[in-house]
């Protein structure tokens, strides 16, 4: 299959190690979609450059001086550009703790008039649920912003929560990955499912998500991992030739 094809590429050219094979591995069912990238394709095709804006909230971060360096946006841009050598990469990050999807929609245009993407990754939701945004409320914002992307001519890979068994029975978050689908299909846009896939690692023991730790290890392995997934998702839907 071609998509299994794309994502054993990315962990073969970032670590050849049979226990990261392991960690990262996802099913295809998880990753794969009949949705394309036209703008990406066309960028890397025509230009041999890709421009990606990352907007999101903490969980697309990591703590310490040199979290960001570990986080799933810089893992992503190491594994595109070791699939797509000879294309110049470029991530920006627009990352803020404690922002509702409402409050990033609001600054959206900002963010494209500045970086003019190929691709938006957008990660929504959680902190919704953390305040109690009603998941009607959640779409409407999310709606907006995705038709602001869309208008601004970029692609749009929405991604969700984090999965987490030791919050799980404290905050239901799965009304809010639901609008998320729903608006991905609306729009016709690309779904990184999150939650779904820490969750499958969690299940299969790659990570032991419900284990309390204060160290960095493991939270810098998934997003490692996270970065390599998205990264073969974007080169699969682009319909591009790892």
């Amino acid at each position: 299959m071609k998509f299994f094809t794309t994502f054993a590429a990315v962990i073969a050219l970032m670590n050849g190690s049979a226990i990261a094979a392991e960690e990262c591995a996802v099913p295809p069912s998880l990753l794969s979609s009949d949705t394309g990238l036209p703008r990406v394709s066309g960028e890397i095709k025509n230009k041999h450059r890709l421009d990606i804006s990352v907007v999101g909230t903490g969980s697309s971060t990591l703590p310490g001086p040199d979290g960001a360096s570990f986080a799933y946006p810089a893992r992503l841009t190491e594994a595109l550009r070791q699939l797509l050598p000879g294309d110049e990469i470029k991530v920006v990050v627009h990352v803020q703790s404690r922002q509702t999807t409402a409050d990033m929609t609001a600054g959206m245009k900002k963010i494209l008039s500045a970086d003019k993407p190929a691709l938006v990754i957008w990660q929504a939701g959680t902190f919704d649920a953390v305040s109690g945004i009603e998941p009607d409320e959640f779409s409407v914002s999310l709606d907006a912003g995705v038709d602001k992307i869309v208008a601004a001519g970029a692609d749009v890979d929405l991604l969700n929560m984090q999965y987490s068994p030791r919050t799980e029975p404290l905050l239901n978050v799965s009304a809010y990955a639901d609008v998320m689908r729903w608006v991905a299909q609306q729009h016709g846009t690309l779904l990184f499912d999150r939650l779904a896939i820490m969750r499958y690692w969690n299940d299969e023991g790659a990570f032991d998500l419900y284990a309390a730790t204060k160290k960095s290890d493991m939270a810098r392995r998934v997003h490692d991992c996270i970065g390599r997934a998205l990264a073969s998702q974007i080169v699969d839907a682009a319909r591009l030739t790892p």
